[in-house]
């Protein structure tokens, strides 16, 4: 299993613009957590040690640094790249 990242800027409502992206893969095994994979995500994106808001609708992570203007997404894919 797959996770896709996507980490790009929003509009002043918080809205994702991608005027610009950057993104990732991540390889999953069945033992990491939401956490562990969201820190892995992170990382990928030089986020560490970043904190914001987080939400999660199952398929999709959507994490919000604070003060940043920009927005985080972690997208499970069964299917891969």
């Amino acid at each position: 299993m797959y996770a896709k990242v996507e980490y790009t800027d929003t509009f002043n409502d918080g809205e994702a613009n991608y005027s610009w992206v950057k993104r990732g893969t991540i390889r999953l095994d069945g033992s990491l957590s939401d956490k562990q994979v969201l820190a892995q995500a992170k990382k990928l994106m030089g986020l560490s040690g970043v904190r914001g808001d987080v939400t999660d609708t199952g398929d999709v992570v959507g994490f919000r640094p604070y003060g940043m203007n920009t927005v985080l997404f972690v997208i499970y894919d069964s299917e891969g790249e």
